[in-house]
Parts: structure tokens; C-alpha cells; sequence
């Protein structure tokens, strides 16, 4: 039997922590899959779609904290795209009903799924092209 050597595989990055092949595949069509949830939720909460698209790219304002290095980039914008944020926020508008909270968790959700679809995963402090679902370059 022949070994094959772990870099010999076509979509291999090579680097621990970074998904590649069908695992990236299979995330970025759950980044899609979340988008279309939380856009289909939203549609159901009869959430208004002016308000959709003038919210939608808020959670991108978390790239600021890379004015402030990359560490500190690496973990506001972590913080901005981590599906625990929009938990988070419609759990705390489920025991007193607060309407808005669960539109603003929708369309915090469906911001992060749009972002896993295209490939910008949770960011490495080595850079902001550095994440989970492989490299992006040129930023």
C-alpha cells in the first residue's frame, strides 16, 4: 500500500485550522442555508425590508478594529460574524417579546450566512485574509 502524502490532495491547504474541499463546501452552503433561513424568517415576522438592506451590512462595521492591529481586527470582526451575537439577541427578545430584537437577529444572521457563502470566514489574528474557510487576498 502507498502512503499519499497530505499535501498531494488537490484542495488541501496544508494548514492546520483551515477547512478546505468538501468541508469548505459544505460550510459555505450552510452560510447559504442560514441566509435564506433567517431571510424567510424575517419574511415571516413581517419584518420590513427597507430595514433589511439599511442593516444588512451593519455587522461589516466590526472591520474598524482592524485600524487597531490585527489581533484586535481579528476578534471585532469575530465578534460581528459569530452566529452566537444573533442568538444572543432573539433570545433576550423571546421572554418579553421584543419584536424588533428578533428582526435585528435575523438580519444579523442572514449578514453572516451571506459572508460564509462567499468565503469570509472568522478571521486569524495573522491578517484578515487568514480565516477558517481558507485565504482570500487582497485585503
Amino acid at each position: 500500500m502507498t502512503a499519499i502524502a497530505a499535501d498531494s490532495f488537490p484542495f488541501n491547504t496544508a494548514r492546520p485550522g483551515v477547512t478546505a474541499g468538501a468541508p469548505n463546501t459544505l460550510l459555505r452552503l450552510e452560510g447559504v442555508a442560514v441566509m435564506l433561513g433567517a431571510g424567510f424568517g424575517y419574511q415571516l415576522i413581517h419584518g420590513g425590508w427597507p430595514m433589511f438592506a439599511l442593516l444588512f451590512l451593519v455587522p461589516d462595521l466590526s472591520m474598524l478594529g482592524y485600524f487597531a492591529g490585527k489581533r484586535i481586527g481579528a476578534i471585532a470582526y469575530n465578534t460581528g460574524h459569530s452566529y452566537l451575537g444573533p442568538a444572543a439577541l432573539a433570545a433576550v427578545g423571546f421572554a418579553p417579546h421584543i419584536p424588533i430584537l428578533h428582526a435585528l437577529a435575523l438580519i444579523w444572521a442572514a449578514h453572516i450566512g451571506f459572508d460564509r457563502a462567499l468565503g469570509y470566514g472568522l478571521k486569524y489574528a495573522a491578517g484578515f485574509g487568514v480565516t477558517h474557510l481558507g485565504f482570500k487576498t487582497g485585503r
